[in-house]
């Protein structure tokens, strides 16, 4: 039998970035903050004022990489990285794997749908930022 798992929809994603702006807003550090679809193809993305264009790409890449290994950018990667368990995973995928905090899946039913990638600020900002979003969806 095969399950049809759908992924999330704009509105879904629009809700998530409303939550991370005003999350980013009240913490004072202006963010870009990316959703990707089941598949890790972006669906909406913002750059607040004042966020680093350099970190476009970044929280774009945050999404994706949540979203590819289906687990948040903050710990495992980073770890297994650093004690060179997965040394160079960084480099993979043309470079987009990200191995720092503020990427995290958004699971529906206990499936991932989805993901957020927040960049700007350091990476506690980043992963509270993610945190909200995640809690609205």
């Amino acid at each position: 039998m095969t399950i049809q798992l759908e992924s999330l929809s704009l509105d879904d994603a629009q809700r998530v970035i409303t939550a991370a702006r005003e999350k980013a807003g009240e913490i004072e550090s202006p963010s870009n903050v990316a959703v990707v679809d089941i598949g890790g193809n972006l669906v909406s993305h913002i750059r607040m004022d004042d966020a680093w264009v350099g970190s476009v790409d970044i929280s774009i890449n945050k999404a994706f990489t949540a979203r590819a290994f289906d687990i948040a950018t903050k710990g495992p990667l980073g770890q297994r990285s650093a004690r060179r368990t997965v040394l160079g995973i960084q480099g993979s995928n043309q470079g987009r794997v990200m191995i720092f905090a503020g990427g995290i899946p958004l699971r529906h039913d206990g499936h991932v749908v989805g993901a957020v990638g927040v960049s700007g600020g350091s990476g506690e900002q980043d992963q509270a930022v993610a945190e909200a979003a995640v809690a609205a969806f």
